[in-house]
């Protein structure tokens, strides 16, 4: 039971200038998360936002229990020593990720991690447990909170170091039975989000630090996310632009000519270079040095060649060359090395020890422009196999982009939207299992890793991609399977002995019927209720006024119209009618 005029409850006219986001503005301003100390990624909820993450955790939870995994929960202070078996340590402190410390000083002191996903917490839990393959497969989970030291944390709950976290890890004895819980998990989270009342899209995804062999995130469409989705309908193909592929037009036709070198001094883009050769961007070749960085090894250069109207997909590269990371390589280093300037260098040159690289894009491509490796020259119809220009190996490092051909249905295009990152799902393999020795023997006696997959889904991130979705110019459109309660019941004015006295009877009749009920019994005016009560986006509104002398009451739906005025003693039958609607809406999205 739940009484405004006995809770603590506060909202704010404006949010505060920080505010960017939508969401972070009216989760602000309705109460329902408070910054600590005023620093940014670190929220405190209240109860309104509390009773949100329990109600979106009961549905999670509910479509894990579906599926027979099992939920557990790891240790969030982690030592250093497991995350040194899988390799991680030094990926997740040297770029900062990892909030570190220690449990004493000096020599003796043992470092430990604040966990910001668990593989190696879990592998270290089931290696002690697993011996055989008929303990095969099994799934566990947690709902815990996570640390991850974001350099810009940002827009409120979308972004921030501490987070709450639904993250799970299953353990197979065959790539068909991982197969098998991969799409099982791909429905389980289809009916999470559809149950939260989010717009989103599944789309193949990048592994990013977390590795495998594919995986898929799960995307809510909003203008404020930091990620692209690139897709098309006809082929039914989605992908984050880190990951997707495309088909590259045809470069434009170019005049007859040979094989030339021409000054171009000064350039520095490959549209001057178009300009002053009048070439056409798609017939010049870029040679981009890069510099590929690892953890137990020295860096190396890489030289990168792609059509002069492309980009290079970083993320796309630095998988390629299973690196850490990867950088442009510097102007001095280039000077060192080649002996000229950016825009310079040419798909030949003589850079020790460096690994060469074609995108699709050039292969095939005919009289082209390219540097010569010597300052303020290019080549022109330039081709390969002639001049000493070798086409080095080819694979795809291209940035696919909205409005290119469709891989999978050549006469579509490809569009792209905006979204934020609500879950993520990944076949992992033997990636962890393998060094860090989880293993099984098989039917012959034999010990193999077991396979893996994770499967994570932000819990305190979801709700700000449903206010992003979901909001008026008054405030919150909650969807009633996670707004923080399903009513709001409003005496205009609680001086009023017979409104306050129905109200009282009608509240019990509510909780009792099980209708998740806020009783506004503040002696405020009715308009300051009313405001508050759209600000905090309560589906349903129940409101006792002057109608109450005929027998009516007011019932409101949040963002739905105009309010109806039924009988009080019809007003429970209404309301059930109405939450069905709801639910009944909400179900066939």
């Amino acid at each position: 039971m739940t009484r405004l005029s006995s809770s603590f409850f506060y909202t704010l006219r404006e949010a505060p200038a920080e505010a960017v986001a939508i969401s972070h503005k009216l989760l602000l301003r309705a109460g329902f998360i408070r910054p600590l100390a005023g620093t940014a990624g670190l929220y405190a909820y209240g109860p309104l936002m509390q009773r949100v993450l329990q109600k979106v955790g009961r549905i999670v939870r509910e479509e894990m229990d579906a599926t027979g995994a099992q939920e557990a929960l790891f240790c969030q202070l982690q030592p250093a020593e497991i995350w040194r078996e899988s390799g991680r340590w030094a990926v997740y402190t040297q770029d900062g990720t990892m909030f570190m410390l220690k449990d004493g000083q000096g020599e003796q002191a043992r470092e430990y991690g604040l966990g910001p996903t668990h593989e190696e917490a879990v592998c270290d839990f089931v290696r002690a447990g697993l011996h055989s393959y008929k303990q095969l497969p099994f799934h566990l989970y947690q709902v815990q909170t996570k640390f991850r030291n974001e350099k810009r944390p940002r827009f409120g709950l979308m972004r921030g170091r501490e987070f709450i976290m639904k993250d799970g890890y299953s353990f197979h004895a065959t790539p068909e039975s991982l197969g098998e819980t991969y799409q099982a998990m791909y429905r389980a989270y289809t009916n999470m989000f559809r149950r939260c009342g989010l717009n989103f899209r599944a789309v193949e995804a990048d592994s990013g630090a977390i590795g495998g062999s594919g995986s898929h995130e799960f995307m809510a469409l909003c203008d404020i996310g930091e990620d692209t989705i690139l897709y098309c309908d006809a082929a039914g193909y989605a992908a984050n632009v880190e990951k997707a592929v495309s088909l590259v037009s045809d470069p434009e036709a170019i005049g007859p000519g040979s094989y030339a070198v021409k000054p171009t001094p000064g350039i520095r883009t490959v549209e001057q270079q178009a300009a002053m050769l009048g070439v056409p961007i798609s017939r010049i070749v870029k040679n981009i040095v890069y510099v590929a960085l690892y953890a137990e090894a020295d860096p190396r250069p890489v030289l990168v060649l792609i059509r002069g109207d492309r980009q290079v997909n970083e993320t796309k590269l630095k998988n390629r060359l299973d690196c850490l990371d990867v950088r442009l390589a510097t102007e001095a280093e280039l000077a060192a090395w080649v002996g000229v300037k950016p825009g310079f260098v040419g798909p030949d040159a003589p850079i020790a020890g460096v690994i060469r690289l074609a995108d699709h894009s050039v292969d095939g491509l005919t009289d082209f422009s390219t540097g010569c490796n010597q300052d303020d020259v290019q080549c022109v119809w330039a081709n390969w196999g002639e001049n000493g220009l070798v086409l080095p190996e080819v694979t795809d490092l291209d940035t696919a982009q909205a409005g290119d051909r469709c891989h999978l249905a050549p006469e579509a295009t490809l569009q792209s939207a905006r979204g934020v990152e609500l879950g993520h799902i990944f076949k992992l393999g033997a990636k962890y299992s393998r060094p860090m020795q989880v293993l099984f023997a098989d039917e012959t006696g034999e010990l193999q890793p077991a396979l893996m997959g994770c499967y994570g889904v932000g819990i305190s991130r979801l709700p700000a991609a449903v206010v992003e979705q979901s909001h008026d110019n008054d405030g919150i459109l909650w969807p009633i399977a996670i707004a923080p309660y399903q009513l709001v019941l409003v005496p205009a004015n609680v001086a009023v002995e017979a409104q306050r006295q129905a109200a009282e009877e009608l509240y019990g009749t509510l909780t009792a019927a099980g209708i998740d009920t806020l009783f506004d019994d503040r002696p405020e005016r009715a308009g300051v209720k009313f405001k508050d009560a759209d600000l905090i986006g309560i589906p349903l509104r129940v409101t006792l006024g002057r109608d109450l002398e005929a027998g009516l009451v007011e019932i409101k739906v949040r963002g739905g119209g105009e309010a109806q005025k039924v009988p009080l003693a019809e007003a429970l039958v209404q309301v059930k009618g109405l939450i069905e609607r709801l639910n009944s809406a909400q179900r066939s999205r």
